[in-house]
């Protein structure tokens, strides 16, 4: 194995305090890449620090959104169930940060989502018109040394969503697309992380496909606390909110439709450092793919997002559940 990293051992308790606040910082955008990780069961270590392990270690990450977070640990607890050693470094950042520690081996395994992996990587490129295009479409332009593994059925997309109150102005349904917001975008506040802002995925495939200009941007989180909150309080009436956000549901959020598939596939799918994962891992990750779908996966963010369980604890509750555990 190619990683090495300082590590320190904790107590079940300090890990688990340690996890909640991480999660919680999500809430935090401007701060939440720079907060040190914490190790689920494990070891911790600083998410932005270089170097690897210590040769029989994988290192475990995520993004700075908690489905990413909860995602980690269910990448790390089926390793850990296969007598892997593994330490995470969760909440790092976004991917413009976390592609490059994939890539320098600092960490060897990251859930990812193809459709905008692949729109990171390639933003100019036609789009795909299946999942298995959309990973051969990403092979070609990945580093050598990475890889990814099989794809989840279970996607997360970014969306187009208003709240009720902007809903109900302006017609829209959720029958409604992306398009039937064009003549109301000039009046209207967008929030989204400060990536959204320059990405194709984000405001500007939305001016050159859809043709929407919006009155102004607010930078706020990836679609977490933050941008939940200010659509509900209509401090931005439109917004990025993945689709598997329990609380569309519970705020009565609108999605409008992408028909002209701006958001692409976005299955989750293994990120892996070719050289740091054993057969068994691959194994492990691939048999969690298998079991991972939509539904499963709108679940466990409920219980993480709404009724506030430890993501770790639903984790390693779900694995055992489905036989991986």
């Amino acid at each position: 194995m190619t990683t090495s990293v300082k590590s320190s051992s904790r107590t079940r308790t300090s890990r688990t305090k340690t996890r909640r606040t991480a999660v919680s910082a999500v809430a935090f955008a401007a701060m939440a890449a720079l907060l040190a990780g914490c190790g689920s069961g494990g070891d911790t270590s600083d998410p932005l620090a270089e170097g690897g392990g210590d040769g029989d270690t994988v290192v475990v990450g995520s993004n700075n959104f908690a489905e990413s977070i909860l995602l980690a640990d269910i990448y790390g607890e089926a390793l850990k169930a296969k007598d892997i050693k593994v330490t995470y470094k969760p909440n790092i950042g976004s991917r413009e940060t976390t592609y490059g520690l994939m890539k320098n081996g600092s960490v060897t395994v990251l859930p990812e989502y193809n459709g905008s992996l692949l729109a990171y990587l390639d933003a100019k490129g036609t789009p795909p018109k299946t999942v298995a295009e959309t990973t051969t479409a990403i092979e070609a332009k990945l580093d050598p040394k990475l890889t990814l593994l099989e794809p989840s059925s279970a996607q997360n997309k970014d969306s187009v969503t208003v709240n009720a109150e902007t809903a109900k102005k302006y017609g829209l349904t959720a029958q409604s697309s992306i398009a039937d917001l064009k003549d109301a975008a000039p009046d209207l506040v967008f929030g989204g992380s400060p990536e959204f802002q320059t990405r194709q995925q984000g405001l500007v495939g939305l001016k050159s496909l859809y043709g929407l200009e919006f009155k102004s941007f607010k930078a706020l989180d990836a679609g977490g606390p933050l941008t939940q909150t200010a659509l509900k309080k209509n401090t931005v009436q439109a917004a990025d909110v993945f689709t598997t956000d329990p609380t569309i549901a519970q705020e009565k959020f609108v999605v409008l439709k992408d028909t002209k598939n701006l958001f692409g596939f976005q299955n989750v799918q293994p990120l892996v450092h070719k050289d740091g994962l054993p057969q068994k891992g691959v194994d492990a990750l691939n048999a969690v793919s298998a079991k991972l779908d939509t539904k499963t996966l709108l679940d466990l963010d409920a219980q993480v997002q709404l009724e506030k369980k430890d993501p770790l604890d639903v984790a390693r509750t779900w694995l055992k559940s489905a036989g991986l555990g």
